[in-house]
């Protein structure tokens, strides 16, 4: 029998409540030398949602699995059709406060890198150079068969011109890029394959019940080992992928501090758990440590 990948965690056990106090945080960054992992809740205020907090997408919504993908002609055309709707939303997200203030942390050399769980490309976007994308980004194609990789862009544009007059209305659009249409919706609409081998295409991220390839996890690793302290970034580290390292610091002995509105499955380990929207509470920081945070840039033309 096909196992579903875990979508949710509800606490066994009494957690510590969250709290306001920002000031753990500014003195680990101040310290220096802190890796940071994000999550889906780093960018909700960015427009994108996500998964598990108050209106997540997991209430509507149950992400493509890799079996599922994998498994049939149907699930791949489902999975485009809405993939490729979602993809003119999610493509036009831009970095909010908390990925400006993150970028800001890394240059003032207070960061010993970026872990993210999220597949948007905005902490690059917001200009933060050593990040290490744990579930891989949208913005890149892979052919299951030969492996060659592909900007999304030519695929979106390959996908329009086979699917000319696809304008279907979504009822939503969830963090991995995938709008909410229903079956009706997607029939008839065209996939098309690699142009190298004539192979399955596939979005270049770790889909639910797909394993994270082992060197990037071990890169990850190596990270932690380096770190002084660890801080966790809208996650609810609900999946193991995050959570381990959130448990190898802790093993260590390094902090490990949170900043999310919900409980988290780490937050035995950590120092703390801030309560705060990320923007506002990175923000805050980033003034008490007296660090410029670029302001929002323009959209493009």
């Amino acid at each position: 029998m096909r196992m579903r990948p875990t979508l949710s965690w509800t606490p066994a056990e009494d957690l510590p409540p969250g709290t306001t106090d920002l000031e753990p945080v500014a003195d680990a960054l101040g310290t220096g030398g802190v890796l940071v992992l994000s999550g889906a809740g780093l960018s909700t205020e960015s427009g994108i949602p996500d998964y598990r907090g108050e209106g997540g997408s997991l209430s509507r919504h149950t992400p493509m699995t890799y079996q599922d993908f994998v498994g049939g002609a149907q699930a791949r055309r489902r999975y485009w059709a809405r993939s490729h709707l979602g993809w003119r939303t999610f493509g036009r997200a831009v970095p909010n406060a908390g990925h400006r203030a993150v970028a800001a942390f890394e240059r003032h050399g207070l960061l010993a890198g970026v872990i993210t769980q999220n597949v948007d490309g905005l902490h690059q976007a917001a200009g933060s150079e050593d990040v290490v994308e744990l579930h891989g980004a949208l913005d890149r194609v892979v052919c299951l068969s030969c492996g060659a990789r592909s900007p999304r862009r030519e695929l979106a544009r390959r996908l329009e011109e086979a699917n000319p007059g696809f304008e279907p209305v979504a009822a939503g659009i969830n963090p991995d890029g995938d709008a909410d249409l229903t079956d009706d919706q997607v029939a008839g609409f065209r996939v098309v394959p690699c142009t190298v081998c004539g192979g399955i295409l596939k979005p270049d991220v770790v889909f639910f019940g797909e394993t994270v390839p082992p060197q990037r996890v071990e890169h990850c690793r190596e990270l932690v080992r380096a770190a002084s302290s660890l801080l966790v970034l809208g996650s609810s580290l609900t999946v193991m992928s995050g959570l381990r390292f959130v448990r190898q610091a802790a093993q260590a002995g390094k902090p490990v501090l949170i900043v999310n509105r919900d409980p988290t499955r780490g937050d035995r380990h950590a120092l703390t758990r801030v309560a705060l929207p990320l923007g506002t509470a990175l923000t805050t920081v980033a003034d008490r440590l007296g660090i410029a945070v670029d302001r929002q840039a323009p959209p493009s033309p």
